[in-house]
């Protein structure tokens, strides 16, 4: 069974249409007992950072996210939920975020000739091989939508960069923790088969 963390953010119900078109359960919850023994756990969501650990830590959802982490289920953030997973976000500053990787979240800069946020589709390459990614195509476009992007402490964990002004971190890969700055569920064949990869982990 695959859990949607539920903590009041947006986007939430089309990631679960997505995991069941691809046949498996899947159930939204902030339930601990149900987390913390679902087979995956994803942490999808738009919106902004500090809102959204205001409602993760009044739902006592922080401790129970390290929980899973710790014991090694697979669990992927989406979108705002890989923001959620680093320390900070110039987004709310003094806002401290999950910390399950090092590295903040920073304001895309620099960019009067490109409208922020960025809507719309864009191709990421892979800077190391993941299993996130196995069997998608470098240079594949999936759909983003984001004024923010995340900067990695550790160059390792990164699975996916794209350029948009800049070149930025657009996806992550580290042990149990994989994430996706990117929607895969509204990012049409290649986006269900990064769901796929995961859900087959």
């Amino acid at each position: 069974m695959i859990a949607i963390i539920d903590y009041d953010a947006g986007n939430i119900m089309s990631v679960k249409k997505a995991v069941e078109f691809l046949g498996m359960e899947a159930v939204i919850t902030r339930d601990p007992d149900i987390l913390l023994n679902a087979d995956k756990v994803i942490l999808p969501g738009v919106g902004a950072f500090g809102d959204a650990m205001e409602k993760i830590n009044n739902y006592g959802l922080n401790e129970v996210i390290h929980k899973i982490v710790d014991k090694g289920t697979p669990f992927l953030g989406i979108c705002l939920g890989l923001q959620l997973i680093f320390d900070e976000s110039e987004e709310s500053p003094g806002v401290k975020g999950l910390s399950l990787l090092p590295g903040k979240i920073v304001r895309f800069s620099g960019m009067d000739e490109l409208k922020v946020p960025q809507i719309g589709w864009n191709s990421i390459s892979f800077p190391k091989k993941s299993k996130l990614f196995d069997g998608i195509k470098d240079d594949s476009y999936v759909y983003f939508v984001h004024s923010y992007y995340l900067k990695a402490d550790n160059r390792e964990d990164v699975a996916a960069i794209a350029e948009y002004g800049e070149s930025f971190d657009a996806a992550v890969e580290s042990g149990n923790i994989f994430a996706c700055q990117f929607h895969p569920e509204k990012s049409s064949e290649v986006g269900l088969k990064i769901i796929e990869n995961f859900l087959k982990l």
